[in-house]
């Protein structure tokens, strides 16, 4: 056996394991199963506005939010440095409540989908943990959710194993990346060699 087809064998056996993760990671993504659920966007629900509020609007704000919880209203002004949450009655800052309150807030906004989320909720050093395993991180600032769940983190991972971010370090997964890149290119040419000099 000549030398280009003996390193053509070496190299497709050394590319089955990308190739096969790239197929099938590749399949996933172009079928998205369990995507909706995976990422859906959760938010606190809202009501409608019970009482009137005058707003004097100050010169470095840049945008005005006012919305309604099950806390009551919510005055959020967005500045330079972001969102901030206000007292909608002397615009001052608006601290955080006690635990058992924000648990109030976030079972009423995961009660729009109790199968994704269940019941109950856990505090954690992350934020929440719901029975149903789904992390549940709350931004009092901007009054903003985010979800994830076992699922995202799947799909995140088969993500990351798609684009050969294997090692958590970016530069090394650079250079895994490069290097299976070459070794794809070195395969096809030698593959293109070999069938040329077959004719």
């Amino acid at each position: 056996m000549s030398l280009p087809r003996r390193l053509h064998r070496f190299l497709g056996w050394c590319l089955i394991l990308p190739f096969c993760i790239w197929a099938f990671t590749g399949l996933v993504f172009f079928i998205k199963p369990g995507y909706q659920a995976a990422f859906s966007y959760l938010t606190v629900k809202t009501y409608p506005i019970s009482t009137t509020i005058q707003i004097h609007p100050q010169p470095d704000w840049q945008e005005i939010k006012l919305l309604q919880s099950v806390f009551g209203v919510h005055l959020l002004v967005k500045q330079s440095d972001g969102w901030q949450q206000l007292n909608p009655q002397d615009f001052t800052v608006r601290l955080q409540p006690a635990d058992d309150e924000l648990q109030l807030l976030l079972k009423d906004a995961i009660s729009v989908d109790p199968q994704r989320y269940g019941e109950q909720l856990l505090k954690t050093d992350q934020g929440y943990v719901t029975d149903t395993g789904v992390q549940i991180q709350l931004n009092w600032a901007s009054l903003s959710l985010s979800q994830q769940g076992k699922d995202t983190e799947l799909i995140n991972n088969l993500y990351k194993a798609h684009y050969l971010q294997w090692t958590g370090y970016k530069s090394l997964d650079q250079a895994v990346g490069v290097l299976g890149l070459l070794l794809l290119l070195l395969t096809t040419v030698l593959g293109i060699r070999l069938l040329i000099r077959r004719r």
